[in-house]
């Protein structure tokens, strides 16, 4: 049962706003899906090649570029750091499990 079904005096517009957030989050987790596909690939490689599970050069690669990009499309670019630590530290910990290691301060 839908909001509109529970509650018939749910105003459209805010229904049409609400299914696009739907939408949005949907995707997203679709894109977070493949990306982390992508980071597992590259954490086998890094365990086969005996990199460590940790780059803090490309990270801080990453959180530079993506702080510019937020700036440029109006996004806040300290929560879009925030929103990449975070999936950098779930990336660490993947390569770690895949490297079989757990976290070691020097791998930060």
């Amino acid at each position: 049962m839908d909001e509109m079904e529970m509650n018939p005096a749910v105003d459209p517009d805010l229904r049409q706003l609400r299914d696009s957030i739907d939408n949005i989050d949907a995707a997203l987790i679709h894109l977070l899906a493949e990306r982390f596909k992508c980071t597992k690939a590259v954490g086998r490689l890094k365990a086969q090649r005996g990199l460590p599970p940790a780059d803090p050069t490309r990270e801080a690669q990453q959180i530079a570029r993506l702080r510019a990009l937020a700036g440029s499309a109006k996004l806040d670019p300290d929560f879009a750091e925030k929103f990449l630590d975070f999936i950098i530290e779930e990336v660490i910990r993947h390569h770690e499990a895949i490297n079989g290691r757990g976290r070691r301060a020097t791998d930060r």
